[in-house]
C-alpha cells in the first residue's frame, strides 16, 4: 500500500511538473523509465529490440536514417540476434534499393540489398530530405541515443555521477518521452506555426514532426500490447541498442576488471603489511637501544 502511495505520488509530481513548465513555456524533464539495460548488469531485451525494429522498420524508416547500421548487425550477440536467414531475407526485400557501382560501362545501378549493406538511405542527398519534411531535417537515428540528452539538476547530476549510481539512460528517456508523452494540446495563448507541432519535450516545444505513433498502427506478433506507448518504449530501447550496440560487453569487461583490481588490492595490501611487519620490529628495537 505504501509503494502504490508513493508511485502514486510520484506520477503526480512529475505530471503536475510538466504542467508547470508547460503553462510557464518551459521544456519540460522527461520522467525516468525502466529499462532493462539499465545499471551495472543490465543487458538488452532481445525481443524489445525485434519489437524496436519492427516499430523502426514500418513507421520511422521512411523519414529517418540509420546510416551507422548494417542489415548483418541484426543477427550480433547482444542485439535483436535475428537468425541470419532472416537477415538475408529482410535485406532482400527492403523496400529502398542500394545505389551501387559503377559496372563495366561506368554507370551506377540499383539492386536489392545484402546483410553487409547499411540501412539504405530514403533520400539521395539532405537537399530533398528537406524539401520532403518541409524543410526539417529529420535526424539520423544512429547515435541519437547517446547524443539527446536534458538537464539535471542540483543534486541530481552529482548522485548520478557517484559509483553504483551512474545513470546513462537520459536520452533513451528524452527518446521515450518525445514519443510517447511529449504531444500534447498547447497552452493557452502559445502560437504554433502552420508546419510545426507543440510538444513540451521538445527544446523549444515546437517540432515539425507530427506524432507518428497511435494505438494499432504497428501489428506485435508476440502478444504484446498494440499500443501508442508500447511502441515508444521498444522504438527508443531499439535506438539506445544502434547507439550502443556492445553495451553488454564493455559492463561485463567493467565487472571483471573491478573484481580484478579488488583482488590486486588485497595482494598488495596483505603484501605490505608482510614485508614491512619485520621491518617495523626491527626499527623499533634500534630506537629502544638508543
Amino acid at each position: 500500500m505504501n509503494a502504490f502511495l508513493k508511485a502514486s505520488g510520484l506520477a503526480l509530481a512529475l505530471a503536475l511538473g510538466a504542467t508547470a513548465a508547460m503553462a510557464a513555456g518551459e521544456t519540460a524533464t522527461p520522467p525516468r523509465q525502466k529499462w532493462s539495460f539499465a545499471g551495472m548488469m543490465g543487458s538488452y531485451d532481445n525481443n524489445q529490440l525485434q519489437r524496436g525494429f519492427q516499430v523502426y522498420q514500418q513507421v520511422c524508416a521512411a523519414c529517418h536514417t540509420m546510416t551507422k547500421l548494417s542489415f548483418r548487425n541484426l543477427s550480433e550477440k547482444g542485439g535483436p540476434e535475428f537468425k541470419p536467414e532472416q537477415i538475408r531475407e529482410l535485406a532482400a526485400k527492403w523496400p529502398i534499393p542500394v545505389m551501387d557501382g559503377p559496372n563495366d560501362k561506368g554507370e551506377m545501378f540499383e539492386r536489392p540489398a545484402r546483410p553487409s549493406d547499411r540501412f539504405p538511405s530514403p533520400y539521395p542527398n539532405t537537399v530533398a530530405q528537406r524539401l520532403a519534411n518541409n524543410g526539417a531535417l529529420p535526424p539520423d537515428f544512429s547515435l541519437l541515443a547517446k547524443a539527446r540528452t536534458y538537464r539535471v539538476g542540483f543534486p541530481g547530476f552529482v548522485i548520478d555521477a557517484l559509483p553504483g549510481f551512474t545513470y546513462q539512460e537520459s536520452g533513451v528517456d528524452y527518446i521515450y518521452a518525445l514519443l510517447a508523452l511529449g504531444y500534447v494540446d498547447p497552452p493557452p495563448g502559445m502560437v504554433v506555426e502552420d508546419g510545426l507541432n507543440f510538444n513540451t519535450f521538445m527544446p523549444g516545444q515546437k517540432i515539425a514532426m507530427a506524432n507518428p505513433l497511435v494505438d494499432g498502427v504497428v501489428e506485435y506478433t508476440d502478444g504484446t500490447p498494440a499500443t501508442a506507448a508500447q511502441y515508444a518504449k521498444d522504438v527508443s530501447a531499439f535506438m539506445m541498442w544502434a547507439a550502443e550496440p556492445k553495451l553488454e560487453e564493455r559492463k561485463q569487461l567493467g565487472f571483471r576488471v573491478m573484481i580484478f583490481l579488488l583482488v590486486f588490492a588485497s595482494l598488495v595490501y596483505f603484501t605490505k603489511k608482510k614485508l614491512w611487519a619485520d621491518v617495523k620490529g626491527k626499527g623499533g628495537k634500534a630506537a629502544n637501544a638508543h
